[in-house]
């Protein structure tokens, strides 16, 4: 068993790993179909990472599949009930691609939700506001980077505000797992705000930062 797995090879992956890694965790890499970018992608890094491809056991307790809404739905049902007693973290904003004018969900539902109904895994919404730049590095501006957590059962959210301030970062819980809508809601406008070539200062390298009263 390892502590946890993440699906996918690229730059979310890559800064995801990297936190995982800083935080002392064991990390599975599976590569959508080939094993060698699983394998270039743990050299990068000195800890306790195996690899393997999509289609492999899973053996992390927290699952991160860094991949598009569309690919992640495949993938739950791809692992069907093995991913059951598994804490799945959804990183995903469902942009419409088609339109680039919102997201392509149900009104009144989020990825996370529609995930949630179709795996016995336990869905937690983590990482869909952070850029994967700065995730690697894990702060912006030296400050460390907020994680934004929502999900219904205490246990995996505990779990996911664990991974995340081992890594060097500032969970924050925000509410049960509807509160996903709003969390993907922030991460479109963090997208529109860097897609956007008038505004050079948010070109995939920002972060949003909560900052509490003294």
């Amino acid at each position: 068993m390892t502590d946890i797995t993440i699906i996918g090879t690229g730059n979310m992956a890559r800064g995801l790993a990297a936190r995982a890694v800083a935080g002392g965790n064991s990390v599975q890499i599976l590569a959508h179909g080939d094993k060698a970018k699983a394998d270039a992608l743990a050299a990068e890094f000195t800890g306790q990472v195996s690899t393997g491809v999509l289609g492999d056991a899973i053996t992390g307790s927290i699952v991160i599949p860094a991949v598009y809404f569309d690919a992640a739905k495949d993938i739950v049902a791809r692992y069907g009930d093995s991913l059951d007693g598994k804490v799945y973290v959804d990183i995903t904003n469902p942009v419409d691609f088609s339109t680039f004018e919102g997201l392509s969900v149900p009104a009144g539902s989020s990825a996370a939700e529609e995930l949630q109904k179709t795996t016995g895994a336990t869905v937690v919404k983590a990482f869909n506001t952070t850029f994967a730049a700065a995730l690697g590095a894990g702060k912006v501006a030296g400050q460390p980077l907020d994680v934004l957590v929502a999900g219904d059962n205490d246990d995996a959210v505990a779990a996911v505000a664990a991974f995340a301030s081992a890594a060097g970062l500032t969970p924050i819980m925000v509410g049960p797992l509807r509160r996903a809508r709003q969390l993907e809601q922030t991460g479109f406008l963090n997208i529109l705000l860097s897609a956007n070539e008038q505004l050079p200062q948010f070109q995939w390298n920002s972060a949003l930062r909560f900052v509490p009263a003294a």
